[in-house]
């Protein structure tokens, strides 16, 4: 049978394929892969600054958000409340403005609750 093209050459110990080195062919190959097949990492939005302590998971759902407002809300309302009765005058006054700021977000806080989590 007579055939269009030639037979592949033999392989040839002065090819320009035999000089390769294959651990460095193998590091080529992977970068090759890891550049299309493997997504992008993430990368950090931003350093945060030095002074600050605390930072909030970004990832975190708005419902762990407002019941853990809604914990501190009744946290800070319990203590303002013992405070408040233990004072007398103007300074009993002024506790017991911060114990109705306190409830008032406390009743927002619940209420935005109850719309992302309806029970």
């Amino acid at each position: 049978m007579f055939k269009a093209t030639p037979n592949p050459p033999e392989s040839d110990p002065t090819s320009a394929y035999s000089s390769l080195d294959p651990e460095k062919f193998h590091e080529a190959t992977e970068r090759a892969l890891d550049y299309y097949l493997k997504p992008e990492q993430a990368k950090p939005k931003k350093d945060l600054p030095a002074s600050q302590l605390f930072t909030v998971v970004e990832s975190i759902d708005t419902e762990s958000l407002l019941a853990n407002l809604s914990e501190n809300l009744a946290s800070a309302n319990a203590m303002i409340s013992d405070l408040a009765f233990d004072l007398e005058g103007s300074r009993r006054h002024v506790a017991m403005g911060i114990l109705q700021v306190i409830e008032v977000s406390e009743l927002l806080a619940n209420r935005a609750l109850d719309i992302a989590d309806p029970r």
